[in-house]
């Protein structure tokens, strides 16, 4: 008698769950910067696998290339297939699309304006732009350079470089006053770059437009360098001393998970930034050291 197969149509994600695919993937998982590479028996209890099990996943992964096998240690480490892989991903990320969702929920979150930059030539260019819906707006245009002394986006850029690298954007670009509170002088600049890779985020307080503060963070890519900077800008009836180190805490937020976006999670630079970041947040007296220094 012939049999009628039936289909199950469940919609339900647990239907197509395989567990031996769950089960690479947790094996997988378990590396980590600190610990690139781990013995058969660590990787069984962290997984909860028996030794056997993980030692068969182990040695299939191995013949795939996604991991790799110290001759001497017998410690597993992923492998260069992981890295290929991890290279096709990025080359098709674009930092615009990537970075959009990102802005646009620190708009959101904030209620003021955010910008996106990177560093052309020594000058900060904006090259996106969320606005705020408020009455007040900031006057800011997309493809435009900005002075990377007087912006928070600027010193952010600027404070992944050297200090030869600096000194030498400032004696082709000079540091014009803007305001009052511009930086003029460029060892003040280079020890306030030294406080904003030490809290994570820089502050413009009125530096390039009277009546305006702006609060930035860096953006990293698989490398680990900045390649961009984000953040939000707005007057300072409504950006106050008082929320800096509110909005602060905003825009690292957003910053840091378009950086683990970007690859950046898996860079040891990011991974010692964002260390150096947490320990200083926790320690950063009230009102900011950004805002006093650029004061």
């Amino acid at each position: 008698m012939a049999t009628t197969e039936q289909t199950d149509t469940s919609t339900s994600p647990g239907r197509y769950r395989i567990q031996a695919v769950e089960r690479v993937g947790a094996i997988l998982e378990v590396f980590t910067t600190e610990e690139p590479e781990l013995g058969v028996t660590e990787i069984a209890e962290r997984t909860g696998l028996h030794k056997s099990t993980a030692h068969r996943f182990l040695v299939n992964l191995e013949a795939v290339g996604l991991l790799e096998r110290d001759s001497r240690s017998q410690r597993y480490r992923l492998g260069l297939r992981m890295f290929e892989m991890g290279g096709i991903v990025l080359e098709q990320m674009s930092l615009w699309d990537e970075a959009l969702p990102y802005l646009e929920g620190l708009v959101t979150e904030s209620g003021e304006t955010g910008h996106l930059a990177v560093l052309e030539r020594g000058e900060a260019i904006y090259i996106e732009k969320v606005e705020a819906r408020r009455a007040l707006r900031i006057p800011s245009a997309m493809g435009r350079g900005y002075p990377a002394h007087a912006t928070s986006l600027g010193k952010v850029l600027l404070s992944d470089l050297g200090e030869d690298e600096v000194r030498a954007i400032i004696d082709a670009h000079g540091m014009a006053s803007y305001t009052r509170t511009t930086t003029t002088d460029v060892d003040h600049l280079l020890s306030e770059l030294a406080d904003i890779r030490e809290q994570g985020f820089a502050v413009d307080d009125e530096e390039y437009d009277e009546g305006l503060r702006c609060v930035g963070a860096p953006i990293r890519d698989h490398t680990g360098r900045v390649v961009a900077a984000l953040g939000i800008g707005g007057p300072v009836t409504r950006v106050t001393p008082e929320r800096v180190d509110e909005l602060a805490r905003l825009v690292i937020n957003a910053a840091d998970g378009l950086s683990r976006r970007l690859g950046a999670s898996q860079s040891g630079a990011y991974t010692r930034a964002a260390r150096r970041v947490r320990a200083t947040a926790e320690s950063t007296p009230r009102p900011s050291a950004a805002l006093r220094a650029s004061r």
